[in-house]
């Protein structure tokens, strides 16, 4: 018995490693179009709505491949280490194409948005191997996942900081490269012994999904956190410049994109560590917490705008901190919430309805920073984290909390 907890332990620990590094050199695609925007908006003439459309195109993407993938169950029929490494390749060839080959505004947003589909064979797959490798201690391993993407996700940005300021194709690459590198690493990772085995095709699966009252909620706060987090994320880069700008500091477009990677892979640590206390008191309580200090900083994003270096980056990393602390109890939550043999489709589809949301507040931000200016831009986001609060509290006062978190909630 000691021998099997020791092989069970070991195999947990090299799985949490194995994928948590996987994702999140796979991530950093997500956001290689969105951090050299720019620099190719100036060298292709491309007007604002279509750089926009450089980072909207991977959200959309993303949700018609994570429905189609929900609607299809792929998440529960093929092997979940093939369908990673196979969306992680497709996703890095797109990318790469897009430095090879691509001169204009349609070729890019196409791109992006198949990068967009791989990626939706990406993060959930990824959250339902960890599923089937821990039953105690999930909150924690998906809090690592999603530290993981996280990280990066801001991944783009240091690349961009480090050599790629005036070089978009050195980013591209640079992710692309990544990709194929977590690809591979994925593939040796085995089934844990709580993955069920693959489920058959069965079209009512996402209707019951949609009709269970626990599962529903957890998506409902997860869509209040999703409002907020990726428009953050797609736009903190600009917020950050333009703050900078206000206050004179030298060689400011560097530092913004230092700050910007610090606050995106920041929120690797909070992921973690949420991840631990929530598997001791509770994903409702965690995510809730949560989401309070996040809205604030989306108001209070206005006070320190202009403020000194001194004060926007401590301001930028104590949100980038609480902005994704709470995503991973959420899909922790739906793993233990949704019908065992559809947990893969029931993630997929979480994530798909999320990320339609981001393309509406990702597109919401710069609407407003244009009315109004970068300083209270993101304060209409806070909308999202209050209605995920609400949702979170009416989860823990429902049975179904019972089974969240060993009985914590």
């Amino acid at each position: 018995m000691e021998e099997r907890e020791e092989r069970l332990l070991s195999g947990r620990t090299r799985a949490l490693v194995v994928v948590a590094s996987a994702e999140l050199f796979v991530l950093t695609i997500w956001f290689s179009g969105t951090v050299v925007g720019p620099q190719l908006a100036t060298a292709w003439h491309l007007s604002g709505l279509e750089t926009v459309w450089l980072t909207n195109a991977v959200q959309l993407g993303f949700v018609v491949g994570a429905l189609v993938s929900a609607t299809l169950t792929l998440a529960d029929v093929v092997e979940p280490r093939f369908l990673f490494a196979g969306s992680a390749f497709a996703g890095a060839a797109a990318t790469a194409l897009i430095a090879a080959a691509v001169h204009s505004a349609l070729p890019a947003i196409a791109l992006r948005f198949a990068t967009g589909v791989t990626l939706a064979g990406v993060y959930p797959t990824g959250m339902k191997m960890l599923a089937g490798w821990f039953e105690r201690g999930r909150g924690l391993a998906i809090g690592v996942l999603v530290g993981a993407l996280a990280v990066g996700s801001g991944g783009p940005d240091l690349l961009r900081a480090i050599g790629g300021v005036h070089h978009p194709t050195f980013v591209l690459y640079g992710t692309a490269a990544l990709a194929v590198v977590g690809g591979v690493l994925v593939l040796s990772v085995d089934e844990g012994p709580y993955q069920p085995d693959p489920a058959p095709f069965d079209p009512r699966a996402v209707r019951r999904i949609v009709a269970d009252r626990g599962v529903v909620l957890a998506y409902a706060g997860y869509f209040g956190h999703m409002w907020e987090l990726y428009a953050v994320w797609a736009w903190i880069p600009a917020y950050a410049l333009a703050s900078l700008a206000v206050t004179g500091t030298q060689n400011a477009e560097r530092t913004a994109a230092v700050l910007a990677f610090a606050t995106i892979a920041v929120g690797g640590l909070g992921a973690g560590f949420a991840g631990a206390a929530a598997d001791r008191w509770g994903r409702t309580t965690d995510a809730g917490a949560s989401m309070a200090v996040s809205g604030a900083c989306c108001l209070l994003a206005g006070v320190v705008y202009g403020s000194s270096p001194v004060v926007l980056a401590p301001f930028a990393l104590l949100w980038g901190v609480f902005v994704i602390a709470d995503s991973a109890q959420f899909s922790a939550a739906v793993s233990e919430l949704a019908e065992a043999s559809y947990v893969g489709s029931a993630l997929t589809l979480q994530t798909a309805l999320g990320f339609l949301l981001t393309i509406g507040s990702i597109q919401l931000v710069p609407s407003v920073q244009g009315a109004v200016g970068w300083r209270w831009a993101f304060a209409p986001l806070a909308v999202g984290p209050l209605l995920g609060i609400g949702a979170m509290a009416w989860l823990r006062r429902l049975p179904e909390s019972a089974a969240l978190a060993g009985g914590r909630g």
